[in-house]
């Protein structure tokens, strides 16, 4: 285990979650499609959740990318998913991707596991600079961004296109925090 507060406990990914995240990616569907298509794909039955598991806990492994788990700690319910991705260990830095069950949306959950887990990058895994990249119109994204002391960069155009977006559309937010 990471860190546990309020009754949540943030660990690594394990061959053990490949149910419950099936269940949580099926469960949440409307809210992943727009900005997790790719995860929320690689999950869509229990047999492709089992693959995505194993292959985030080599990376993990092989400290190419760190996916951790959001749960209950009385339920063991699955509630979110963290990812310390596009990690460059040249520049040492890493960027967040984050999601959170509707039920537990707009509690502060994430915002305090981001708190928790950029502790652990800077203190365990030694990166220098971590980023969140948000949609503009993502505003609980950048609240969780800003709250954890996340600067704007700058904004990006046209990087990342969810689905049902137009490409013009698009603008994209990096933040950055630098310790």
């Amino acid at each position: 285990m990471i860190a546990k507060f309020d009754g949540i406990e943030i660990n690594p990914i394990h061959s053990n979650d490949a149910w419950k995240l099936c269940d949580f990616m099926v469960s949440n569907e409307d809210r992943f499609k727009r900005y997790f298509p790719g995860t929320l794909k690689a999950n869509s039955n229990p047999t492709l959740s089992k693959l995505f598991v194993e292959q985030k806990t080599k990376l993990f492994d092989k400290k190419e990318e760190f996916v951790f788990t959001l749960k209950q700690t009385e339920t063991r319910k699955l509630i979110g998913l963290i990812y310390i991705k596009a990690l460059d260990w040249s520049l040492d830095q890493g960027e967040f991707a984050y999601c959170i069950d509707y039920n537990f949306k707009g509690n502060g959950i994430v915002s305090k596991t981001i708190q928790l887990l950029s502790n652990y990058a800077f203190n365990t895994l030694q990166l220098k600079t971590l980023q969140i990249i948000t949609h503009k119109d993502n505003l609980p994204s950048v609240n969780v961004a800003l709250t954890n002391n996340f600067k704007w960069v700058k904004t990006l155009k046209n990087e990342f296109t969810p689905t049902n977006e137009k490409p013009l559309d698009m603008e994209l937010y990096e933040l950055y925090y630098e310790r």
